[in-house]
């Protein structure tokens, strides 16, 4: 029998090995040369100082999403309405910007900050919405999470078209800046602002510690691994899941408020990016282990802005990156079933 330390290696390098294998072969069949379309990615990603920001811009909400889901995911809940959560985030922390900007009663500074807590107060409100349905309406979190997307979503268009669009006039590009008084700092004339991957790592650290270092980090084990055993012991498992939906739900605001005063400085269409998405896709591949969580953001992220490269430098469309998204997860799960049956010995 292999030992624990060098069995964990090997199952490591065989499921990297079989998704790199299974990578090269998706590019090969797109007609791209598979290890120039890699290392183009790659410099897109980490080739410059410019790609590193952009690529710390996606991490950001990717991680603070990241972290909502290790919270919803202890309590053994599917919190796949993270994606509206970052959408009424955005909405909640632009709408205080609108309310504040015009009148300048309050210091940018102050401005900003509040902002970002009324987006955490949206997604938390958004995300306890799904729990309540799931608590006390028998309606799994999946399916309630998916229809408040939709609804989020529909309530951003509305805005864009109606009560906030541009003046004069109703784009879809989205409505109008922001007094660049209210975007989030730079440092030294950088055109995106590090606060956010800052703001995100904290949160993240803050997540870490709740669920491995205190006592209602071991109470949501104890709900996700046995909820009518958790109940009977008088740990309120209905209030642990309220409490998990909201502080998952706080964080993904968060991002969504991150997005609106460091990034994209107005509302758009699709403002969250379908950066919930990655990072449940991050998630389920740090399989569990949070310090793997922040890598598998920051591999997503750098995936996504690197993959901008591709039709400029080999004249091959940028979704390429969303399937070999796809296939990473996928084989790696594939070879996690298939590792009992690679390393098993003959006696």
């Amino acid at each position: 029998m292999m030992r624990a330390a060098p069995r964990a290696l090997a199952r490591t390098a065989f499921a990297v090995g079989l998704a790199l294998a299974a990578t090269l072969a998706i590019v090969a069949a797109s007609g791209a040369p598979p290890l120039e379309t890699l290392a183009v990615m790659a410099q897109g990603g980490f080739g410059s100082e410019a790609a590193w920001l952009r690529t710390l811009s996606s991490f950001a909400p990717l991680l603070l999403c990241g972290a909502a889901l290790c919270v919803t995911f202890a309590a053994n809940l599917w919190n796949i309405g993270v994606e509206g959560q970052i959408t009424m985030g955005a909405l909640g922390g632009l709408w205080f910007l609108r309310a504040v900007s015009p009148a300048g009663t309050l210091p940018p500074g102050l401005a900003v900050a509040l902002s970002l807590l009324c987006a955490m107060a949206g997604g938390a409100a958004w995300a306890l919405l799904s729990g309540v349905l799931r608590t006390h309406g028998r309606v799994h979190e999946i399916f309630s999470g998916l229809g408040l997307n939709f609804v989020a979503t529909g309530v951003s268009l509305w805005l864009i078209l109606g009560p906030w669009k541009r003046p004069g006039m109703a784009s879809l590009s989205g409505t109008a800046p922001l007094d660049h008084a209210l975007w989030l700092p730079t440092l030294g004339g950088r055109p995106m602002s590090l606060v956010g991957p800052i703001l995100a790592v904290l949160a993240f650290l803050g997540v870490a510690w709740l669920l491995t270092r205190t006592f209602f980090g071991l109470t949501l084990s104890a709900v996700r691994q046995n909820s009518l055993a958790a109940e009977r012991l008088g740990l309120a498992p209905k209030r642990r899941i309220l409490a998990a939906m909201g502080i998952g739900g706080a964080l993904a605001g968060l991002a969504g408020g991150v997005l609106i005063a460091g990034l994209y400085h107005r509302l758009i269409p699709s403002v969250s990016g379908n950066y919930g998405y990655t990072a449940i896709l991050a998630v389920l591949l740090a399989s569990g282990s949070l310090p793997a969580v922040p890598v598998a953001c920051l591999f997503f992220a750098a995936l996504a802005v690197g993959s901008i490269q591709l039709p400029l430098s080999l004249s091959l469309d940028s979704s390429l990156a969303g399937v070999i998204q796809g296939v990473l997860v996928l084989t790696l799960f594939a070879a996690r079933g298939l590792w009992p049956a690679v390393s098993r010995r003959k006696p």
